[in-house]
C-alpha cells in the first residue's frame, strides 16, 4: 500500500464523483483510492446515488455524499449548484469523475467557479466510449487517467486534440495479499460449496465472472459450453455476476438459451457473490469474453494472480494482461471454435498460471495518490 504515515500539513480533500456504488470496476477502484487516501492522512469524500458498498466505503474512514447524477437527463443539471456547494464548503482540493455524466455536472460546477477558487480537476476513462461530444468531457481533465496502454491509445487516435502531457497510463491492479498465488479455500468453504453444488464433482469447471449485460459475452460462453460437451468434455460452466435491477431482460434471455440448449444441468447462475475469489481459485479455467474490447479486465488478472489459467479473447485490456502474464490463453476475437480447442487443450495439460507481480494494486494506488499529492 502507499504510505501511510500522515502529512497534516499537506493535508488534501479529495472528492471523487461516479454514478452510485453497487459493484464493478469503476466503484472498486474508488473504494480502493479512497482507502489509500485515507491511510495515507487525508481527507476522502465519494458523491453517488448510493448502493451496496456505501456502508463498506464509510467503515474504511471515507465519507459518502449523496449525489445522483448519473442519469443522462437534462434533469441532472439541477445538482450542478449543489455540487458547486459542496466544493467550496468542503474546501476540496482534487474533483476527480469516473463517468461521463458525472464528469458533466463536474465540469460544469468547476467552471463556474472563479479560477483561484477551484480545485484540480481530474478524469479516469475506465473505458473506450462511443467518439462523440459527450464522451469527450472525459479528456477535459487537467490531468487524464488511461487505465491501461489500450485506453491511453484510444485516447490519443479518437481525440488528437488532447495533450499526451496530461494524459497519465495508471494500470489498474491486484492486490497479492488479497489474491495470493496457489490459493486454495479454507476447508470449511469447500465443505459448503460442496454441499450446495455436488453436481460440480468430477466436471472440468469453466466460470465466466462478469456482470449480467449483453456485451460480456455470456452469450458466447453459454454456446461454448454446450458445443465443448457435445464434444465430450465433462465441462461444467458457472456464470458468476447479477444483472442490474432495471436489465432484467437480458438476463432472461440467458436462462431461455440454457434451456433450449438443454444446458440446465451443465451451467450454473451464480448470481453477484462476494466468494468470487474462492470461485476462480477452485475452477479450472475462468473465460475472458468480452464481445467489445475491454478497458483493463480486472478479473482475468485476479484469476492469474491466483494461479487460474484464463482463456480470452485477444483485444483491449485483456489481450494486454494475458500477452504480459499467460499468453497461452489468448484466442482470436468471437472464435468460439478456437476457444472450444484451448479448452480440450487445457484440459489435457492442465497449465499453471505463473507467479508474476505486474500490474499491482500497491503500483496504481500509489501513483494515484502521488498524482493527487503533485496536482495540489
Amino acid at each position: 500500500m502507499p504510505d501511510t504515515s500522515p502529512d497534516p500539513t499537506n493535508k488534501l480533500t479529495v472528492l471523487q464523483v461516479l454514478p452510485e456504488l453497487e459493484v464493478g470496476g469503476v466503484e472498486r477502484g474508488t473504494l480502493e483510492v479512497a482507502q489509500a487516501l485515507v491511510r495515507r492522512g487525508h481527507r476522502s469524500l465519494v458523491a453517488s446515488a448510493g448502493g451496496r458498498l456505501v456502508n463498506r466505503l464509510i467503515a474504511e474512514g471515507s465519507e459518502h455524499i449523496m449525489l445522483p447524477l448519473g442519469t443522462k437527463s437534462l434533469f441532472t443539471l439541477r445538482h450542478i449548484p449543489r455540487l458547486r456547494q459542496i466544493l467550496v464548503g468542503e474546501n476540496v482540493t482534487i474533483l476527480h469523475a469516473r463517468s461521463r455524466m458525472p464528469a458533466w455536472i463536474c465540469y460544469l460546477a468547476w467552471r463556474s467557479l472563479p479560477a483561484q477558487h477551484r480545485p484540480r480537476f481530474v478524469t479516469t476513462i475506465h473505458g473506450p466510449y462511443a467518439i462523440n461530444c459527450y464522451s469527450s468531457i472525459m479528456v477535459r481533465g487537467e490531468r487524464v487517467i488511461a487505465i491501461s496502454d489500450y485506453i491511453r491509445n484510444y485516447i490519443l487516435d479518437n481525440y488528437p486534440n488532447t495533450d499526451s502531457a496530461n494524459i497519465r497510463l495508471i494500470h489498474r491492479g491486484v492486490s497479492e495479499e488479497q489474491f495470493p498465488h496457489g490459493y486454495r479455500p479454507p476447508d470449511a468453504w469447500l465443505a459448503v460449496w460442496q454441499e450446495q453444488h455436488p453436481r460440480l464433482a468430477d466436471k472440468y469447471i469453466a466460470t465466466l465472472p462478469a456482470r449480467i449485460t449483453r456485451w460480456k459475452g455470456q452469450e458466447d460462453f453459454i454456446e461454448i459450453i454446450g458445443t465443448a460437451k457435445k464434444c465430450g468434455l465433462p465441462i461444467h460452466g458457472l456464470i458468476v455476476g447479477a444483472p442490474h435491477v432495471r436489465k432484467k431482460s437480458f438476463y432472461n434471455e440467458l436462462i431461455a438459451a440454457v434451456r433450449n440448449g438443454d444446458l440446465v444441468e451443465d451451467i450454473t447462475f451464480l448470481g453477484h457473490r462476494d466468494d468470487l475469489k474462492e470461485i476462480m481459485a477452485i475452477s479450472d479455467v475462468v473465460m475472458s469474453l468480452a464481445r467489445e474490447p475491454e478497458a483493463f479486465g480486472r478479473t482475468a488478472l485476479e484469476a492469474l494472480y491466483l494461479g487460474t489459467p484464463v482463456i480470452a479473447y485477444d483485444h483491449g485490456g485483456a489481450s494486454e494482461i494475458l500477452n504480459a502474464i499467460f499468453p497461452a490463453g489468448l484466442v482470436k476475437p468471437f472464435d468460439q471454435s478456437a476457444a472450444i480447442a484451448k479448452l480440450q487443450e487445457f484440459f489435457n495439460n492442465t497449465p499453471l498460471a505463473p507467479y508474476h507481480n505486474l500490474f499491482t494494486l500497491q503500483a496504481m494506488l500509489q501513483q494515484t495518490v502521488d498524482l493527487y499529492e503533485e496536482l495540489a
